[in-house]
């Protein structure tokens, strides 16, 4: 891998010649390593694998035609640590760091100020800048409970086809202690769905897994920058990526912003990374209350 500031280059290993062995998704230690596949991009421990998306998100609410309010642009970068453990065996753990951009719905150039059409306030534009978004606890072929590990995804045509549904409900790290008697829980949904060349990802020969595909919808909240208050109201969100080789497949628009602003975003963190998980809501609060400690000073 280069230097972060150059971007980042993967190598992509070839399977074996002949006849290769296939991996089961109903063997617990083979879906293991289709899942490591998918999410790390290979089987080889620390190997950097990043993904970019791009897409709309939309404005909805009760009484008013949905409005395009913004572009998004975005990339993840990631890598792999086997973790060896005396009970459950050899698993896996990801971390990664990822940058969302928010670009004009007419231009498609990166937002600094926007001018909120509900309220008519100018405000500034915090872009996703999450550092880190780890996995919470190591990847086993068992779970916690000793259920055996499946792939359960399906397989169309020449496709190995994947969803994931993670529904979000949490206290809003911007409210007080009271959230649970007046509200103000944070409430989302993310929903994804991979779409992978099935013989590649079941190659047990071929430790890097061929391309993936990804499509990425997310239904949430106004943003905390947007200062839509208590307003009604919801995003969504609705974008495609795909996995990449090389910080070059990134969309000018996003390199040319990692370059001058998010450099450290090329690479992925360190493979022990045991830093609390970052949301669009955490990094805002950061920034309001640094902002409000120095106005005291």
């Amino acid at each position: 891998m280069r230097t972060a500031l150059c971007g980042f280059a993967f190598s992509v290993a070839a399977s074996a010649p002949g006849a290769a062995a296939t991996l089961d998704p109903d063997n617990p230690e083979d879906a293991l390593k289709i899942q490591r596949k998918m999410i790390c991009g290979s089987l080889t421990a620390e190997r950097p694998q990043a993904y970019t998306w791009q897409g709309n998100v939309y404005s909805r609410v009760q009484g008013e035609k949905d409005r395009l309010v913004f572009q998004v642009v975005g990339t993840n970068v990631r890598q792999c640590q086997t973790v060896n453990d005396p009970e459950n065996g050899e698993g896996f753990r990801s971390v990664s760091r990822e940058v969302m951009l928010y670009l004009d719905a007419a231009s498609g150039e990166v937002l600094r100020k926007w001018t909120n059409p509900w309220t008519g306030h100018d405000v500034e534009v915090v872009h996703v800048a999450n550092d880190p978004v780890n996995m919470r606890a190591p990847m086993f072929a068992t779970d916690r409970d000793g259920n055996p590990l499946r792939a359960e995804g399906r397989v169309v045509g020449d496709l190995y086809l994947s969803t994931s549904e993670f529904p979000l409900f949490y206290p809003n790290p911007l409210g007080g202690a009271y959230q649970q008697y007046i509200g103000g829980t944070y409430q989302a949904i993310e929903l994804f769905n991979h779409f992978v060349d099935a013989k590649g990802l079941f190659d047990a020969d071929m430790v890097d897994a061929p391309r993936s595909f990804v499509s990425w919808v997310r239904v949430s909240q106004w943003l905390p920058w947007m200062e839509m208050g208590s307003r009604p109201g919801y995003l969504i969100f609705n974008t495609q990526g795909s996995s990449i080789d090389s910080s070059d497949e990134l969309p000018a628009v996003l390199k040319a912003e990692l370059e001058a602003n998010y450099p450290t975003y090329f690479a992925p963190p360190p493979v022990d990374d045991a830093r609390p998980n970052d949301t669009s809501w955490t990094v805002f609060k950061r920034l309001i209350d640094e902002r409000q400690k120095s106005e005291i000073e």
